[in-house]
């Protein structure tokens, strides 16, 4: 297949065992790591050389778990192209509080804090700076799922299999937690304002 010879001649892929002069075998290990290229490819939209770190990482015994799925899910972080504002560093500030107030692990100025404080800056633009006031009660929701995402994640003792499972969960997983939340604002919406809206309009 010319796309596992692709990926074997970009790194990413392992050499099969030569059968013939045309043709090669491959085994489970290369079926866990083709599985591993296309999540990463397909579903986390990485590029041939992000996937390369991430498979050098995989390979590597010596990386701790930690640092593996952090290669593979760091270049999944939003990233904006537009110029951040005047209150950029208001709200990089703001999200460094957030993060040293929660005793997170995480670097406060990586990528998806950027993200963080960008969607601020946009809030704040369009009138809605106040809803930073929610933000501790967002934060204690995505502490809730991200334990257990990872706490699934666990479940694969490969690292191709671990990895593969956080790059799609954490891609997928958006899109379940938004729909998940449309949901719930639907039901909110109905006990916060439902019986207001049913009197007024019996009025």
């Amino acid at each position: 297949m010319p796309t596992i010879k692709f990926y074997v001649r970009e790194g990413l892929l392992p050499a099969g065992e030569l059968t013939s002069p045309n043709q090669a075998s491959y085994g489970e290990a290369h079926v866990q790591r083709l599985r591993l290229i296309r999540a990463l490819l397909d579903v986390g939209g990485l590029s041939v050389a992000a996937i390369r770190g991430v498979v050098v990482a995989v390979d590597d015994p010596e990386q701790p778990v930690h640092k593996v799925l952090g290669a593979a899910t760091k270049p999944l972080a939003p990233r904006y192209d537009r110029d951040p504002g005047d209150g950029i560093e208001e709200a990089r500030k703001t999200v460094a509080g957030l993060i040293a107030a929660r005793g997170w692990h995480t670097d406060p100025a990586g990528p998806a804090a950027e993200a963080l404080a960008v969607t601020l800056v946009t809030l704040g633009e369009l009138g809605h700076s106040r809803f930073v006031e929610v933000l501790d009660a967002y934060a204690d929701a995505a502490e809730k799922v991200a334990r257990a995402d990872l706490e699934f994640v666990a479940q694969h003792v490969a690292r191709e299999e671990l990895v593969e499972s956080a790059v799609v969960g954490t891609v997928l997983g958006d899109a379940i937690f938004s729909a998940l939340r449309r949901l719930a604002h639907t039901d909110a919406s109905n006990q916060v304002f439902g019986q207001t809206l049913r009197g007024g309009g019996a009025g």
